[in-house]
């Protein structure tokens, strides 16, 4: 007669195969990656007002799971912020989609990003310009992007670890700049490095309330804005 023991350990060799299968059958396939990609734009991005076919093709074309942690991959195209580390996160589609229509980015631009975090956003700049300048202040996270960027095979887009309120002035002047953390105040350095014609998107106000998501444009060296959206970005730290 079969002990005890026997049988529980019987069981156990069963389970463990199961339940290896059961996770593997959680993962989701490129396909489906693509599907809920698709789905996102469509029914999170499209359907609440962002038209510029560009910034939409963009928005598919990135791997957004790549950008995620790990345990974070399976909500990657869900409609709101997930976190990426070090107090951080990455943005919801919708706001990565319609800071890019924003800022009208064409083609030949050198744009100046403030946060880059994950570099998921960088990315999708990074389809729609001719080359990205992003900034992050946490080395970590910097270091981070970096390898997720030179994964993906983006040769666009340079990274660097620095103050990303003084901006990166030997790369200036900018075509566009589009910060992912909110100030106070718009930074005088990065009025400085917007060149005349340029756009800035960034959230300003309070850390601890609700901001307001601010298009400015550079005329005649002047810097004319605009509130767009009521917004909650994490804050822009610093030396400043």
């Amino acid at each position: 007669m079969v002990s005890l023991v026997a049988r529980a350990l019987c069981l156990v060799l069963l389970f463990i195969p199961l339940f290896a299968v059961a996770e593997m059958a959680q993962a989701d396939s490129p396909e489906q990656y693509k599907m809920k990609r698709e789905a996102m734009v469509h029914y999170q991005i499209e359907k609440r007002g962002v038209k510029d076919r560009r910034v939409l093709e963009a928005m598919r074309s990135v791997p957004r799971h790549k950008f995620t942690l790990e345990s974070e991959m399976s909500s990657a195209y869900e409609d709101h912020p997930l976190p990426i580390g070090y107090g951080q996160t990455i943005s919801q589609p919708f706001i990565v989609a319609y800071m890019c229509e924003l800022a009208q980015l064409e083609q030949t631009d050198r744009v100046l990003e403030v946060g880059t975090g994950s570099a998921y956003h960088a990315a999708v700049i990074g389809q729609l310009v001719d080359s990205v300048y992003s900034i992050e202040i946490i080395s970590k996270l910097a270091t981070r992007a970096q390898k997720v960027i030179a994964e993906l095979g983006y040769k666009n887009i340079n990274i660097r670890h620095a103050d990303g309120y003084f901006g990166w002035e030997e790369e200036a002047p900018f075509d566009a700049i589009i910060v992912t953390a909110a100030a106070d105040h718009i930074p005088p350095p990065l009025i400085r490095q917007l060149a005349e014609g340029g756009r800035m998107v960034i959230p300003v106000g309070h850390i601890f309330f609700t901001q307001k998501l601010i298009l400015a444009e550079k005329r005649n060296g002047k810097m004319h804005t605009r509130d767009i959206i009521p917004v909650r970005f994490v804050p822009l730290t610093g030396g400043h």
